[in-house]
């Protein structure tokens, strides 16, 4: 097994490589706004490190949100282009249960990133594998209380949120996005494995097609709301 993950949901441009037993290596740069310089030379970097090429991967993986609409889409459509370059499923798990896998917590907490539009994208957990609820899209201010908020829409929002429940990580690791597929992945057939790849039809816009898809589901985006981009609606007519 070897695979490649990445993730643009988020300011942090990340990817990694995993044989199943560890990170072999891993490259990250915060930078919400050059997503798509950042990617491919990330990517370059890892598999240098390894010695690896991309006919080497068995599988890629990508965050698949929820995230702004422009950087979200580098890291999907870039998994999906590298995947189908080298004949290999491409898969997509959910950004904020990389973020709590990452974490290693056993108790519960929340997770929650920037959405913009003084809002977070967030999702509560049991544990570091476990999510109970989202993702959903809501102001700071209305989060759950009382649990510890781990990523940086709390360290955004610390001041609403209070700042004694912030804690780490604020961005997601392509590391722990690796590991989590590489847990997931080992237990599943190859038919299995080729069934969680198949695209659906449609969108993945709703939280619960989100919540179906579990851990390990196809490279598509997770949207929680319509872009900003419009349709303009047909001119007005002018009379006299």
């Amino acid at each position: 097994m070897l695979v490649l993950a990445l993730d643009t949901a988020t300011p942090a441009v990340t990817a990694a490589l995993h044989d199943g037993a560890r990170v072999l290596a891993e490259s990250t740069t915060v930078d919400a706004r050059r997503h798509g310089e950042l990617l491919a030379p990330a990517v370059e970097r890892v598999l240098r490190e390894c010695d690896a090429s991309l006919r080497d991967v068995t599988a890629v993986v990508a965050g698949a949100g929820p995230g702004p609409y422009t950087g979200l889409r580098v890291g999907l459509m870039t998994a999906s282009a590298l995947a189908a370059t080298v004949g290999v499923h491409a898969y997509g798990i959910c950004t904020l249960d990389a973020i709590a896998f990452a974490s290693g917590r056993t108790e519960p907490f929340l997770v929650a990133t920037d959405a913009r539009r003084k809002e977070v994208f967030w999702a509560r957990y049991g544990d570091a594998r476990t999510r109970l609820d989202g993702p959903r899209v809501d102001r700071p201010h209305d989060l759950p209380g009382e649990l510890p908020v781990i990523g940086a829409g709390a360290r955004i929002y610390a001041e609403t949120i209070g700042p004694d429940r912030v804690a780490d990580p604020e961005y997601p690791s392509a590391g722990a996005l690796a590991a989590l597929a590489a847990e997931h992945l080992a237990g599943l057939t190859p038919e299995r494995a080729a069934e969680l790849a198949r695209v659906p039809d449609g969108r993945i816009d709703s939280v619960e097609q989100a919540i179906e898809l579990a851990v390990l589901g196809p490279a598509r985006p997770i949207y929680l709301r319509r872009p900003d981009a419009q349709i303009p609606g047909a001119p007005k007519k002018v009379t006299a």
